[in-house]
Formats: C-alpha cells, structure tokens, sequence
C-alpha cells in the first residue's frame, strides 16, 4: 500500500516595505548602505540594514562629539587653567575655541589677562601632546578654511580672514596684515604657504569688490605667545611646564551658541577643539587620542559594537561607526537636555546644511550630515505625521554617483518614513 502524499505548502514572507525602496532605489543600487531606526515609544528598533556593519562616517563623527561635550561640559566652556606664583600668573589653554574667534568675538580671556595689571604673565603649552593635524586628515588641504590646525590655545578660530570690499584688501586680526604679499599669480585665490606664516595674493584677488576667504595659519606655541601680547598690549613669557594640581579655571562663555554653529554648519575646528576641552576637563590634558579614550571607557560602553573614532571632526577617514551605534548615541543624548534645545542645536529641514532638503511648514527632521569623497551620511531625529519620535542612521559609502543623487534618495526615502510611520 502506497504512502498517503502529504501536500506540501510554501510561505511567503513580505518583504519589509523599506526593503524594497532599498533594494529597488537604481541611485543605491551600487553603494554600500546602511540604515537603523528606531521607535522612542516603542523602545525597539523598527528597521534595520547592515546596521552592525562599519561605514565611514564623516562629519556624523560631530554627533559623538557633541554627546561627549553634553556628557563632560556645564553650561560654559572652561577657556583657562591658571595658578598664581609670587608675582606671576601663569597660565594654561584648555582647547576653548572661542578666544576671539571672529564669528563669537569672546574677550574673556583678554580681558582677564589685561586685568592683571601687578602680575607677570606666562603662558605655558605643556598640556598640550597633540599634533597640530589630526589623524588621518590630508596634509593637501592645509589652505582650506574646513582645516584649520589644532592647538592649547586658539586664537581667532586659528584663521585668517581675509576679504577684499571695493578694491581694498583687509584682513582680521591685523596681525597678520604684514604677512601678507600681493604678487602677480595664477591661481584666484590666497595661498598660504605650507610651512610658514606668508600668504601669496593673486592681483587679481584685489581688483574684485566683494571677496571673503578664511585661510588657517600655521600654530605653535612661538606664534601663540607673540599673538598674546600683541593681544594683551604687554609681554607674555612662554613655558613648557604641565598644568599645576591647585590651577584655577576660567570659564569664557555658553557651551549653547558653540554647538549651534559646530552642528549646524558642520564647524569642524569647533568640533576638533571641543573633543580637547573634553579632554582637558577630564585629565588636564589635551590630546584626542586621550579624550577618546576616557570618552569612550566613560560614557559609550552602552553602545552595541566597538568603533573606531579617530577624531573629533570627521575629517579623518579612519572613523569606523555602525548606523545602530550612533541611533544610540542619539538615543542616550534624547534623555539628556530637552526636546525642544536639543533639536535647535542640530540642522533642521531647510536651514543650515539640509537648506536644500526636507522644506516643509512643519520641519520633522533634525539630523546631522556628513559629506566625503565617496561618503554621504545621515543620522538624527524624525518626527512622523502620526507623531511618532524616530532616531535615525542612514549611512552610505563607496558610491561614483554625484553626492546631490544620493542626497536626494535619502530625502525620499526618509520623507516616505515620516509619510508612513
């Protein structure tokens, strides 16, 4: 007698509707994705595709920066450490960006210096174990303003800027008005030469009637000390000693308007500098590699997979993150200032940096790019039309496509999110 034939069913299982805009996008077709979101009701993650793999972050290292700076700062930045010895003042950098930058003009630390009227005053660099370039960064780009050098101590953002209104050449700070030469050259632009303080300006540059260019000075400590008493209108003795166990700190101005401009328009020498004052805060001492580390053995041992994070930037290709190591991040950052001053420090649809995407009455995304060769990143927060709060990461690398292409597939496929959740 025969075996009964028993019939044999198959199941389908539907493929997840992001799946398929993935996987049918002809503009993703060829890079490397990744993507985590997740659901701040539900307290899950919603989605996720190659969300435990490493992409090359860019300036989406920012939102690990800023977490830091949320987790170690107060509401103002420490601008100096300094100790009184006998008829001397000496004193020490902590990394603060703002010490008469051009876009802040904070004169705290200038005025607290001319103020010490019966006092010698010496400024020491001994805190200071960093290169003056982070890890992995192009030395080609030392003339692009997106690379300014790191130091104790900046002054001015550590730029110049130069700009030319009716034909007449200016340049802040007036420090540097000497190193400029005007010559006959090639190139439309200034140029800096790679190891000194001289600056090339092409004819050319002169004769226009509007013009503005910011180029990085070359720093050390040398340069540091003159610009200080050029500053202060008296000398400045220099030392190389590290910072004494009784330094007092100076605090120069609100963290709030500092990480505004860093987030919004992806400001990498405040970004840099704040990942020093983190450091300096926690071991008196300003090195990246140092800040990292205590940063990460601190305030990230919550994270689901071990990252690589060279920088404070995201200049350095050398950062390695997950998208769910950074959904996270921004999961723990949620919790930690209000809703409404977190989300005004991060880019928003159709200001800053996503002015180009996202325009809608009602802004509902918040999120931070990060832009390379190669390299478009998107991680933040979304609001949906039903009212959900998602945390995003929408990671993409190794693409030839024009980066506008793949911005544009990210925007639709985000917009189709907030439509449908």
């Amino acid at each position: 007698m025969l075996a009964k034939r028993h019939k044999t069913t198959t199941t389908t299982v539907k493929e997840h509707p992001l799946s398929i805009q993935l996987d049918t996008s002809p503009i993703l077709n060829q890079s490397f994705t990744g993507l985590a979101l997740w659901d701040f009701s539900k307290k899950e993650m919603l989605y996720e595709r190659n969300a435990h793999k490493y992409f090359t972050p860019a300036s989406n290292t920012k939102i690990y920066t800023l977490f830091s700076s949320l987790s170690i700062l107060g509401d103002s930045l420490p601008a100096l450490r300094y100790v009184t010895r006998g008829d001397s003042l000496i004193f020490w950098g902590t990394g603060d960006p703002t010490f008469l930058h051009p876009d802040f003009k904070n004169t705290r630390v200038q005025d607290f210096l001319i103020a010490q009227k019966d006092k010698k005053l010496f400024f020491s660099s001994g805190n200071f174990t960093n290169q003056s370039l982070g890890a992995g960064w192009s030395w080609a780009d030392y003339n692009e303003d997106y690379q300014p050098e790191l130091s104790p101590l900046p002054m001015f953002g550590n730029i110049i800027r130069t700009s030319v209104t009716n034909r007449k050449l200016d340049v802040y700070p007036v420090f540097f008005r000497d190193s400029l030469r005007v010559a006959p050259l090639s190139v439309d632009y200034i140029e800096r030469e790679i190891y000194s303080n001289y600056f090339s300006v092409p004819t050319s540059v002169t004769q226009k009637t509007n013009y503005r260019q910011d180029i990085p000075y070359k720093t050390s400590a040398l340069l540091t000390q003159k610009m200080l008493a050029d500053a202060v209108k008296r000398p400045v003795g220099l030392l190389n000693i590290p910072v004494a166990p009784d330094a007092v700190t100076l605090y120069s101005m609100p963290v709030e308007p500092v990480y505004r401009q860093m987030m919004q328009i992806s400001d990498n020498m405040l970004a840099e500098q704040l990942l020093f004052v983190c450091g300096a805060v926690t071991k008196d001492t300003i090195n990246s590699a140092l800040a990292i580390n205590t940063i990460k053995g601190k305030y990230m041992t919550e994270l689901p997979d071990f990252h690589k994070w060279a920088d404070g930037s995201g200049l350095s290709r050398y950062n390695l993150f997950t998208p769910r190591n950074t959904v996270k991040i921004l999961e723990k950052m949620y919790g930690m200032i209000p809703q409404e001053k977190l989300f005004s420090i991060f880019p928003t649809g159709g200001v800053g940096t996503l002015s180009s995407m996202f325009k809608s009455d009602k802004p509902f995304v918040f999120a931070k790019s990060g832009t390379l060769s190669g390299v478009y990143c998107l991680s933040g927060y979304l609001i949906t039309k039903q009212g959900k709060m998602l945390a995003f990461s929408f990671m993409n690398n190794s693409y030839v496509k024009p980066a506008s292409a793949i911005r544009k597939e990210v925007e639709r496929i985000l917009t189709w999110v907030h439509i449908n959740y």
